[in-house]
């Protein structure tokens, strides 16, 4: 049983490719995952041609029914959702797969296409809540359209274009099935709805043609939330992809070989939507539907909540020794930014919340952890020129010093490592000043002029300014170009 914290919330995906369990434990804005199994059951292959679900996929979809249901049991989910998409809505035998999760205590949602897209429009939203453009959610048996804009879903529509389906739709030439996308894409009202923005793309198919671009191009983060594929990139992959040997392929990092087979096929509907609407650019998102689901059930108050700070400040009353430290570092070195872009002061203030993740690390190892925890975490609301700013802050907070390292300027102009460095030192001496304790901080403050950064306290904290804080005061001064002077606090 779960003997937690915070409650258990689960979702059951019966998809068109895939039959998935995730489980999902902490703050309600962005929880993490805790469990994350799927079966690549194919219950839409040769839907298009039979209308129904062959009976070996029906099999192993129901053997992973009863393996799932078991363990949400076994792991005291209190709140699961099971829904169904394409293949179990057009399939003449789904209602035999409904049947066989209902006997197992599983309440079926059987969605329509427009709850999917909503769904994936919601699931985009919550990573990244200043999105606007066009989602693409490819599934196996559908594909769904989603307009989002000023963090909301607007207009959405559903096509039976899913990956499954599309080798179908090929086999008369490209041709011909370019003019099928478009005239579908032009009947719905969706020609140039993309003009200049963004196509998010969501699906297991999308994001593995991500994966595939990183490796190809040497990418030295291999995150695919917030990686960004043009125009250009996804005609160079339609061409490269046809001469990937398989062994080329199983080099590529997070690659199933069922995904592989999707390839070509999900790059060329990606290139005809893409000249049918008129996108600029590609961003991948790793959350889609599940989490749309979740986001969707959400209060406005909870919705509203930044999803980079709610991750940074659980990760940081996880692994550091004092919860409410990171978000006091914040208000503490704050004067010294003042001018900053709001974007910039959310990474600082993540920056703050994470000051303290690297401390049960060997003291060698400390920045390192640092730089790892911010490069690989679980963040969204963040792409990887973020990443990077946020890593250089937490190198040099943890002991780093003003170096820079791999791969982070590959990442991030120098500028703005210089920038997150400076945040780095004053996170620092905060740190040192207060020993991890509010008073201190409460009682003193940083201020800063033309010439001088000055450290002011009341006489009774003197004790305090010791020689590490005097040095660190020292070492912030010089990299703002500034003097250090102790001031007293009347």
């Amino acid at each position: 049983m779960a003997g937690s914290r915070s409650p258990r919330a689960a979702i059951i995906d019966i998809g068109s490719n895939s039959v998935r369990l995730v489980v999902y434990q902490g703050p309600p804005r962005l929880p993490a995952i805790l469990f994350n199994e799927k079966v690549m059951a194919g219950l839409g292959r040769g839907l298009a041609a039979t209308g129904a679900i062959d009976p070996a996929s029906l099999s192993k979809a129901q053997v992973a029914l009863a393996r799932f249901a078991s363990l949400a049991r076994e792991m005291g989910v209190t709140t699961l959702r099971t829904v169904a998409t394409a293949a179990v809505r057009d399939a003449a035998n789904g209602g035999e797969l409904i049947a066989c999760a209902e006997s197992l205590g599983l309440a079926v949602e059987l969605l329509s296409g427009e709850q999917e897209a909503k769904a994936a429009g919601e699931g985009v939203l919550s990573a990244i809540p200043d999105a606007d453009g066009i989602v693409g959610d490819l599934g196996g048996g559908s594909l769904e359209l989603v307009r989002v804009r000023d963090g909301g879903v607007e207009d959405r529509v559903s096509f039976p274009l899913g990956v499954l389906r599309i080798p179908a739709l090929r086999e008369k030439g490209s041709k011909a099935f370019e003019r099928l996308i478009g005239r579908l894409i032009e009947e719905a009202g969706w020609e140039g709805r993309g003009r200049g923005l963004p196509f998010y793309l969501v699906g297991g198919s999308w994001r593995a043609l991500a994966r595939l671009d990183m490796t190809l191009a040497d990418y030295p983060l291999p995150i695919i939330h917030h990686y960004e594929l043009t125009p250009l990139d996804i005609l160079r992959l339609s061409r490269t992809i046809p001469h990937l040997s398989k062994a080329r392929l199983r080099e590529v990092k997070g690659l199933s070989s069922s995904r592989a087979a999707t390839l070509a096929d999900a790059t060329a509907l990606l290139s005809v939507l893409l000249k049918h609407l008129g996108s600029s650019t590609t961003v991948v998102s790793a959350f889609g539907l599940r989490e749309g689901l979740l986001y969707g059930g959400l209060d406005a108050k909870t919705r509203a909540l930044d999803p980079l700070i709610v991750a940074a400040r659980e990760e940081g009353r996880l692994l550091g020794r004092f919860p409410e430290h990171g978000d006091l570092l914040e208000s503490w070195i704050a004067p010294l930014f003042a001018g900053e872009a709001a974007a910039e002061a959310r990474l600082r203030h993540a920056a703050c919340l994470l000051a303290d993740v690297g401390w049960r690390a060997n003291p060698e190892f400390r920045a390192e952890r640092g730089v790892e925890i911010a490069l690989h975490g679980n963040w969204v609301g963040i792409d990887a020129e973020a990443r990077a700013m946020l890593a250089q802050a937490l190198h040099t907070s943890l002991g780093g010093g003003l170096d820079v390292p791999s791969p982070l300027a590959e990442l991030a102009s120098p500028a703005q490592l210089k920038l997150a460095t400076s945040w780095g030192l004053a996170i620092r001496l905060g740190q040192r000043l207060s020993g991890g304790l509010a008073g201190p901080l409460e009682r003193t403050g940083l201020v800063l002029d033309d010439t001088r950064l000055g450290l002011e306290m009341l006489e009774a904290d003197r004790g305090f300014y010791g020689e590490a804080v005097e040095r660190r005061h020292a070492t912030l001064a010089t990299a703002l170009g500034k003097t250090p002077v102790r001031l007293t606090r009347t």
